[in-house]
Order: structure tokens, then C-alpha cells, then sequence
């Protein structure tokens, strides 16, 4: 197989897979909300962006690692990553955005008072403090075209790769959808299949580095 028909394979999977999370996303949202959609609240729209950001990012580390395994130049899927990050973007900004914003108009207070105190379950605070740490450190990547040539950049790289887990594990804690319902299944699969191309990523990324690649 020629490298411009394994680009045009890897292009091809990378948009397909990420519509088909994103398609699982809404319909396990919308399920859960029994497709009641009109006038729909805040507080039942703002899962809806959790569920597609980690999905998208979920999708991002799948296909850089697919495109690692196969030694495909990361420029062949630059124009996906960069439509589906503004994606990305767009919903951790909305998700948890709405519920803040729904908060404080509701007189509640503004974060993370008003929903370590009125919305999340007690116990579970620091769940959402994780999430909440998480999405920091996903609006601190997102600089990544002013400072990646910086020799620093790496910490905030690994720091990505451990808000992506600790997003899932918050979901997982939190998020309505994954309570009941097709959707748990699928979503420990998102997290065992991340594991892995993390783990090669890095395995890839050391072999690079001693040259053996």
C-alpha cells in the first residue's frame, strides 16, 4: 500500500470515527432526556457538550495513534485536527459553561461554590473540582500554537493526558447518561482503548527519540 492511500484511509477513519462518537454522543443524551427536547433546560443541554468534547478528544488520541503506528506524517491529518479541536473547544466552553451560567441566574452563586454546593452530590465535590481542573488545563492547550516550540511545552502536553483520563473518570462519577443504559459499556471501552493509545503514543515518542524509528 502507497503512503497516499494510507493517508486517504487515515483521513477517511478519522472523520468517520469522530462523526460516529459524536452521533453516539447525542443519541445517548437524547435518550436519556426520552427525546423531550423542546424548551429543555440548561441543566439537561450542558451533558450534551461534555459527552461530544471527551468523545472528539477521545477520537484525537485514537487517530494520532493509529497514524503513529502506521508512520503516517502528521500533516496528511492536520486540517481534521484542526476543524474538530475548534469542535473541542467550542463544547468545553459550553460544558460546564451553561451550568455556571444557569446557576448563577438561578441566584445560586458563581463557581465552584455554586455547584460544589447546589448541584453536584455530596461527596462527590471533589469529582467535580477534577473536571473542573481538567478543563483549565484544556483551555491552557489550546496556546499550543503560540508556545509548542517552547521546551516547557511538554509538561502541558502530559498535563492534557492526564485531564483526558481524569475527564473520563469524572464522567463516569457524574454523568447521567452513563447511569443506565447502552452507554456505560461503551464508555469503559472509550477508557481501556485510551489507555492504550496513550501508552503507545509515549512508547512511540521514546522510540523516536532513541532514533530507532
Amino acid at each position: 500500500m502507497n503512503v497516499k492511500s494510507e493517508s486517504l484511509r487515515l483521513k477517511v477513519f478519522a472523520w468517520s470515527l469522530s462523526a460516529v462518537v459524536v452521533i453516539l454522543a447525542f443519541l445517548a443524551w437524547g435518550m436519556g432526556n426520552k427525546w423531550q427536547l423542546a424548551h429543555i433546560s440548561n441543566y439537561k443541554l450542558f451533558p450534551l457538550f461534555g459527552l461530544i468534547a471527551f468523545s472528539l478528544m477521545w477520537a484525537h488520541y485514537i487517530v494520532s495513534g493509529t497514524r503513529q503506528y502506521f508512520k503516517i506524517a502528521s500533516s496528511e491529518v492536520r486540517g481534521y485536527f484542526e476543524v474538530t479541536s475548534f469542535a473541542v473547544f467550542l463544547a468545553i466552553l459550553f460544558h460546564p459553561g451553561l451550568l455556571w451560567w444557569q446557576l448563577w441566574r438561578d441566584g445560586l452563586g458563581l463557581p465552584p461554590e455554586s455547584y460544589l454546593k447546589h448541584y453536584v452530590a455530596p461527596g462527590l465535590g471533589w469529582v467535580a473540582l477534577l473536571g473542573t481542573a481538567s478543563w483549565f488545563v484544556f483551555l491552557a492547550y489550546e496556546f499550543r500554537r503560540l508556545f509548542d516550540q517552547k521546551s516547557w511545552w511538554h509538561y502541558v502536553q502530559a498535563a492534557s493526558d492526564i485531564a483526558i483520563v481524569a475527564v473520563f473518570y469524572h464522567a463516569l462519577r457524574l454523568g447521567t447518561q452513563l447511569r443506565h443504559g447502552w452507554l456505560k459499556p461503551v464508555w469503559y471501552f472509550y477508557g481501556v482503548s485510551l489507555l492504550i493509545a496513550l501508552g503507545y503514543i509515549y512508547y512511540a515518542k521514546r522510540q523516536q527519540k532513541a532514533g530507532k524509528v
